[in-house]
């Protein structure tokens, strides 16, 4: 883990939300998958909408050519934790499909997150949407 997202998820834990940096007055969770190859856990913080009772998570990697290696962990392991300000529990991760539903979860993220617009236009490839449902 670089020292910037350390210090994002530092600060997230500390004080239930983020304080410092690009993050501050946005919706962010923290995700912890499980490493589709060696195990470990890995936490990144991410920007995230709401569906219903669904949260909704977007592998943008700010329009990179590849997605973001959390998606490929929970692709591999679909049962993720998610910390929520200070909440803690787990949730099984789900790619949106068909395209239709994407593309309203997409725009409806983008809507609240305007970078998520332009990550769209950095890249060829068709960005994932991910949608968390809280295990009972």
């Amino acid at each position: 883990m670089n020292d910037w997202n350390r210090g994002l998820i530092e600060d997230y834990r500390a004080n239930g939300k983020p304080t410092k940096g690009p993050f501050v007055g946005r919706d962010v969770l923290l995700l912890t998958t499980k490493g589709a190859k060696t195990g470990a856990s890995r936490t990144n913080p991410v920007v995230f909408t709401r569906d219903g009772d669904k949260l909704v998570i977007v592998a943008s990697k700010g329009g990179a050519p590849t997605n973001p290696g959390w998606f490929h962990n929970l692709k591999a392991n679909p049962v993720v934790t998610v910390e929520l300000g200070r909440e803690k529990f787990q949730a099984r991760a789900s790619v949106a499909t068909p395209e239709t539903e994407r593309r309203r979860l997409y725009d409806r993220h983008a809507a609240t997150h305007p970078g998520f617009k332009e990550y769209e236009t950095r890249t060829t490839r068709r960005i994932p949407v991910i949608t968390l449902e809280r295990v009972r």
